[in-house]
């Protein structure tokens, strides 16, 4: 069923035509991932579809009746509202009257959000977001339009709402940089490009590759109009023998091929090598402690930086990863522990929120201020591997032309603005990058350039982040903050992950084992006692008698279950996620098999002792 449908739509943002007859529609099966470089129009097409903006030309068309809720990337509260009080607002209905308060406070809790009671206006900007999270996924919609959901969730909030939106029952449209979350979720990629929307009905890995055959497919139609274009010349250039109606047909076919355009290269964003030299001493952490009142953030962590180091610093919301990363830039003091750094150490900070208040010095975005005044503030050149380089056209490698460089900042996405903010922190050449939450609000094609350059980077890589993708295609070092404690994992997070889950394994099957020990022992004690028993007189008790004589049909039960897993195994093999399933249930059904043909033959034993007994009686 459609919900939306959205017909050649016309929208300028200034002068800029952010979409030009561009054309979308929406199903209520649909769970759509929108994506584009930063400034493309990815927020502004979500505030179309649910209504708050509108197009300049072109109609959006909605079904009747139909309820959408809608994450902003900045969400609004009044300032006196509780968190409970804000997660509820708009939510309560007569249905849900008694249930409402205990949903919400279970979403809170999903979300790391415990304090119900607290003022909304006390908490800060990733907390509010999560609070708006949970106020639009608490909703009864039938379609949901998320703005950088992910954004401020730790990997066990990312996964949990991983899984609570693929059973969503309802259409989804999400703005989001986090490619596995990407992946995983959605059935369907629309990409923002140039004015024009192309639609992919396949999930991130299936857009790649679909994207590439499109590109393919335009450059070898320009090619082939190329190739006639020429003829075309070459036939111009004798000139027409006559005026006839046939030769101005043929002019008017060579105008027409003129005059058509070409397929536009992408904007590529360009990141040279900037760095300055590092010497022998990089950065050493001596016994750092820090906490705020009764909370200890970090305690006792030590780490000697080494020249190249990939390091990822992940762990829940406020366990102190930010403090730990300021504590290092010197922004901040730790209570005990000392920071000790090289001479020729240049530390290179990206925050996690654009500073806006005047203490924040040079990285202070004034919304009246320029672009490229914002730039030279921190350098008028820069010397990269192509030699020295200015702020203009280190601005123009970082996708803002020269039309945007006179602009006011204020007039920048929230997107724009971090994508800038990363140009200011490698113009001040850091031979050490700490980066805090970098995959925040960058479109995913800056990211995929930004982590080809940390590749290359002459220098210290320290990134806190909660981007799986991130992590695992940029550390080799993972320390993960735990109950205070700073653990050190090797590789990237898929590696931290299959650690954590190899350590859990290994707790659980010690309990496990501890309880077995303990119902052996009971087990054997109870043993002892039937063989007494039994060598007095053998016989079955009333349920084993039961069990006797059904257990041969459930074995022919479970043997019929195998073979037919083993058929559908055949049938699914392309479907992996299917295959899984199957696997899973096969290996739970043999082991089920096991356990029964074990105790059959314990029964059937037992029968044949009791005829024996039972024979030399008579």
């Amino acid at each position: 069923m459609n919900l939306i449908n959205i017909e050649n739509i016309t929208k300028y943002y200034t002068d800029t035509p952010l979409f030009e007859n561009a054309s979308f529609t929406l199903d209520d099966t649909e769970k759509v991932g929108v994506i584009g470089i930063n400034g493309t129009g990815k927020t502004t097409l979500l505030k179309m579809l649910i209504g708050v903006e509108e197009p300049d030309k072109g109609t959006i068309t909605r079904a009747n009746n139909i309820v959408i809720r809608y994450l902003p990337q900045n969400p609004k509260f009044d300032k006196d509202a509780t968190v409970l009080e804000a997660v509820m607002e708009g939510n309560r209905t007569q249905e849900n009257e008694w249930s409402i308060e205990s949903d919400a406070k279970t979403i809170l809790q999903r979300l790391g959000i415990t304090e119900y009671t607290q003022k909304v206006s006390t908490l800060s900007g990733g907390q509010r977001k999560r609070i708006a999270l949970a106020n639009t996924l608490l909703s009864r919609a039938e379609i949901l339009v998320l703005d950088e959901p992910t954004n401020h969730l730790d990997s066990s909030m990312a996964d949990w709402l991983e899984g609570y939106l693929k059973n969503y029952r309802g259409a989804l449209v999400m703005v989001t940089h986090d490619r596995y979350f990407l992946d995983s979720v959605s059935n369907r990629i629309v990409e923002i490009d140039k004015g024009k929307i192309y639609s992919y009905q396949t999930n991130y890995s299936g857009f790649l590759e679909l994207k590439a055959q499109r590109e393919d497919m335009q450059l070898a139609t320009e090619r082939k109009r190329q190739s006639i274009l020429r003829v075309e010349i070459e036939w111009m250039k004798r000139g027409a023998r006559a005026r006839s109606t046939k030769q101005k047909a043929h002019i008017q076919r060579y105008e027409n091929l003129a005059a058509q355009k070409g397929p536009q290269q992408e904007a590529q964003l360009e990141l040279s090598s900037v760095s300055t030299r590092m010497g022998k001493t990089t950065i050493e952490l001596q016994h750092i402690t820090k906490g705020y009142g009764e909370k200890n953030l970090i305690f006792d962590f030590n780490y000697l930086f080494l020249k190249n180091d990939r390091i990822g610093f992940i762990g829940e919301n406020g366990c102190g990863k930010t403090t730990l990363m300021k504590i290092i830039c010197g922004i901040e003091q730790p209570d005990s522990g000392e920071v000790i750094k090289g001479q020729t150490i240049q530390i290179g900070y990206y925050a996690q929120e654009i500073q806006n208040d005047a203490q924040a010095g040079l990285a202070y975005m004034k919304p009246e201020m320029r672009v490229i005044d914002y730039i030279r503030n921190t350098a008028e050149y820069v010397q990269t591997t192509d030699g020295s380089v200015s702020a203009s056209v280190m601005l123009e490698r970082f996708l803002f032309p020269p039309e945007k460089q006179y602009g006011l900042l204020g007039k920048l996405s929230g997107g724009e603005r971090r994508r800038l903010n990363l140009l200011r922190v490698l113009m001040e050449a850091p031979n050490v990058l700490i980066l805090d939450e970098p995959t925040n609000d960058l479109d995913i094609q800056t990211l995929t350039i930004l982590e080809d350059y940390l590749d290359h980077f002459d220098g210290i890589v320290i990134a806190v982040s909660h981007d799986r993708y991130f992590l695992d295609r940029v550390v080799r070092r993972i320390f993960a903050f735990q109950d205070g404690i700073i653990r050190q994992y090797e590789g990237g997070f898929t590696d931290y992950q299959a650690r954590q889950q190899q350590e859990e394994g290994i707790k659980e099957d010690e309990t496990k084992n501890t309880a077995k020990k303990s119902t052996l022992e009971k087990e054997a004690s109870v043993s002892l006692k039937n063989i007494k028993n039994r060598q007095e007189k053998l016989r079955f008790s009333y349920k084993e008698q039961k069990e006797y004589e059904t257990i041969e049909e459930e074995i022919t039960l479970l043997e019929e279950r195998l073979q037919t897993l083993d058929t559908e195994m055949v049938e699914n093999g392309y479907d992996f996620v299917k295959l899984n399933e199957l696997t899973t249930m096969k290996e739970t059904t043999e082991q089920l098999l096991e356990e029964k043909m074990e105790r059959w033959m314990y029964l059937q034993d037992l029968a044949e002792k009791i005829a024996q007994q039972t024979n030399k009686k008579m």
